[in-house]
């Protein structure tokens, strides 16, 4: 129950944020979305056609089609009946994943001035389905985090390796087109260090292409980039750590992702240890026997508070302290009344000594707190 709470919330949340943002479907996206593009349909009054999804959002999907088609002279005719598109996904499983999203067409310009090609926009007329929401919002997240993190750095060992799906430490990079085995130090998602044998005046300033290998599912992931500082290792002459440096355009998404993850679920984990400690906080009998003498503390201080301004006055002008029912609290009432009425500069003192009086009033007349014995306050 819980997960599938937190994965609505999630799927809001992406909805909320990127609900107007418009993805264009390049190869390297329908990669990472896993879509099959010869199974998007445009479906109108019991028919359906093949056609090239250009582009989509959470509100609308752009879609390709050839003019002469019946596509065409159906969906874009005057008072045309409702039309869905059909996404295919394929899940991990490699199985078809279909739904439809019903929308009407609200423009139709041709394709790069061609009049054999049309881009025809779709409307959404109800929020699409939950699978796409979370499938987009993944990759708009991720690339929101490669803009807003791109230089923290995830130092790899045990534990940050099994976070990440990372297979293994030891890793290939191709220098020149000739591969070179290396060792992880640390990742982000603008770049990476390794550990490799050679000499540094060598290898700074190469271009080289980093494989990373990882696990849940399995992928290997190939990032180009240039290394831009190498520097021998301490105490061994043969190895040296490379920066690299990845190039920002050619980052693949998956890579993306992977990273937004480890980040996201790290996130995750704070909020959790944070309230976690919050709610021990709360249970810890210390914490609420602390509270509940603060408590009393003010309470006391407000009842002296009270029995000085509570004061009545005199007809001939002397301030007189009122009747109070519990003995030491008035008495302590009745001096700072005096006192006050003497030398008004004396009110914090009085007043300080006059709550101290009210306090120990309260706790000997066994006013503490629920569950706390009298007196233990003191």
């Amino acid at each position: 129950m819980g997960a599938n709470i937190a994965t609505n919330q999630l799927i809001n949340k992406y909805y909320d944020l990127y609900r107007d943002n418009e993805v264009t479907f390049s190869k390297d996206m329908l990669k990472s979305l896993r879509i099959d593009p010869r199974q998007i349909y445009v479906k109108c009054a019991g028919d359906q056609w093949p056609c090239i999804i250009n582009s989509t959002s959470f509100q609308m999907a752009k879609i390709i089609i050839g003019t002469a088609g019946g596509a065409f002279q159906k969906i874009t005719k005057k008072d045309a009946p409702p039309v869905s598109i059909r996404y295919c996904f394929i899940d991990d499983d490699g199985n078809p994943l279909y739904f439809f999203v019903t929308s009407r067409v609200t423009n139709v310009t041709p394709y790069m001035n061609s009049q054999d090609l049309a881009v025809v926009t779709l409307t959404f007329t109800q929020r699409p389905p939950d699978d796409l929401i979370m499938r987009l919002g993944t990759l708009l997240d991720a690339n929101a985090s490669f803009l807003n993190r791109k230089d923290e750095r995830i130092l790899i060992n045990d534990n940050t390796k099994r976070a990440l799906g990372i297979y293994k430490k030891e890793s290939i990079v191709y220098i020149q087109n000739v591969p070179r085995r290396c060792i992880l130090w640390d990742i982000s998602f603008s770049g990476t260090k390794i550990i490799i044998m050679g000499l540094p005046n060598f290898l700074k300033g190469k271009e080289c292409v980093i494989r990373f290998m990882f696990e849940e599912p399995g992928e290997i992931i190939d990032v180009k980039g240039t290394i831009m500082q190498a520097d021998p290792v301490e105490g061994r002459r043969d190895l040296v750590t490379a920066g690299i440096k990845f190039d920002e355009n050619l980052v693949p998404l998956s890579y993306k992702v992977r990273i937004n993850e480890y980040f996201s679920s790290n996130k995750k984990m704070l909020l959790s240890a944070s309230g976690k400690f919050q709610d021990d906080q709360a249970n810890d009998p210390t914490q609420i026997v602390i509270q509940a003498k603060k408590a009393q503390e003010e309470k006391a201080k407000e009842d002296a508070k009270n029995g000085v301004i509570q004061a009545n006055v005199s007809k001939d002008g002397q301030i007189v302290a009122p009747q109070a029912g519990a003995g030491s609290s008035a008495n302590t009432a009745s001096d700072a009344n005096a006192q006050t009425a003497k030398n008004p500069a004396n009110a914090e003192k009085v007043l300080s000594t006059a709550s101290a009086g009210a306090a120990n009033a309260a706790n000997n007349a066994g006013l503490a707190p629920q569950g706390i014995p009298a007196g233990s306050l003191k």
